[in-house]
């Protein structure tokens, strides 16, 4: 390709729509960004940043449209209700990856630069790392405190299930089932589809997880419209939900944790979740901090038992959220290496 001298010849910009492999830059004389270099932008921006507060976040655009779709979609028989279901999930999901892939192209053809930099916003956006650490922290601190009113009405902000009577130690399994399963929702799968296909593909993940969030509920009003939405989760968050395992443990190991009886538990436990992504991260959670969690929650006034997982050998106490939060800082530096690695190959 000759001199690196005044251009940013790299394959990712040449994937990019508007973008071309040799577009003169002369004023980023010998920067090279790889599709790596930009992944890992988006995850430093994050970290950075996370979501300020009172920012437009695409995250509450999406959740409106798919509010406004149920609304006017869920209804008729069971079968036509889920026929519904399954149009607003391919135009809600398909609209958001072709939305994303435009806005792409038009930041490109004003600048090569100013879709670079976009890339990476959206990239960061898509992102969860440092909200979800927040979260965390937002519950750990008024326990930790002793004020367990603020630490249930907290918690309500960011779980579906009922907070008003638990007590501290469902407080805090509420809690770190929320890091876990989130984990992956929030940081390791966004990250994964980014690698592969961009911010248009990291957004089209975060449509499947806003509709599952908002309609894939086993109840009455959502079993057959949210059927798809569900499952189109399970899809999507199927490797990396397996690929939370190893590197969970690997968090743990840093920390001195139990790995060997993170893995047993994982191995017996994992299955027994009702969904067949949120065991993963959830029981080598609890094999970790040597805790159990599962056990009896309340949906929209309904009474929903998830299958105990771990053992359990003590009470649950503030501070396993914050050895949770250890895990969760930690595996999410080490999942950039498997996303570099798509990044590289792809």
């Amino acid at each position: 390709m000759g001199s690196l001298a005044g251009y940013i010849p790299v394959s990712f910009l040449g994937k990019m729509p508007g973008f071309h492999l040799s577009r003169p830059l002369a004023f980023l004389p010998g920067v090279v960004l790889t599709p790596g270099c930009v992944l890992l932008l988006g995850f430093i921006l994050d970290r950075i940043l996370g979501d300020p507060v009172g920012w437009p976040h695409p995250v509450i655009w999406l959740g409106r449209a798919a509010a406004w779709g149920e609304k006017r979609l869920n209804r008729g028989t069971a079968r036509a209700r889920k026929r519904k279901g399954i149009l607003l999930a391919v135009l809600l999901i398909g609209g958001t990856y072709g939305l994303t892939w435009g806005l792409l192209k038009l930041a490109a053809l004003i600048h090569p630069l100013v879709g670079l930099a976009l890339q990476v916003c959206l990239i960061a956006s898509a992102l969860a790392g440092k909200s979800l650490l927040e979260a965390g922290k937002s519950v750990y601190l008024p326990l930790k405190m002793g004020d367990l009113p603020q630490a249930r009405r907290t918690l309500a902000g960011f779980v579906s299930r009922d907070t008003s009577r638990l007590s501290e130690g469902e407080v805090v399994r509420a809690t770190v089932e929320t890091l876990a399963e989130n984990f992956v929702d929030g940081i390791l799968s966004p990250l994964l589809f980014a690698a592969v296909g961009g911010a248009p593909l990291a957004w089209a993940f975060k449509a499947v997880s806003t509709l599952d969030s908002m309609v894939g509920y086993r109840n009455e009003r959502y079993r057959s419209f949210g059927w798809f939405s569900a499952r189109a989760d399970d899809w999507a968050n199927f490797l990396p939900a397996r690929l939370s395992v190893p590197l969970f443990l690997l968090a743990g190991s840093g920390q001195g944790l139990d790995v060997r009886s993170a893995l047993r538990i994982w191995r017996r436990d994992a299955k027994s979740h009702p969904s067949p992504n949120g065991g993963n991260p959830e029981s080598v959670t609890a094999g970790l901090l040597g805790i159990q969690l599962g056990g009896m929650n309340i949906y929209q006034g309904e009474l929903s038992h998830r299958a105990e997982m771990g053992d359990a050998l003590r009470p649950l106490q503030s501070a396993d959220i914050r050895t949770t939060l250890a895990l969760v800082r930690l595996a999410a530096w080490l999942s950039l290496l498997p996303a570099l690695v798509l990044a590289l190959v792809l």
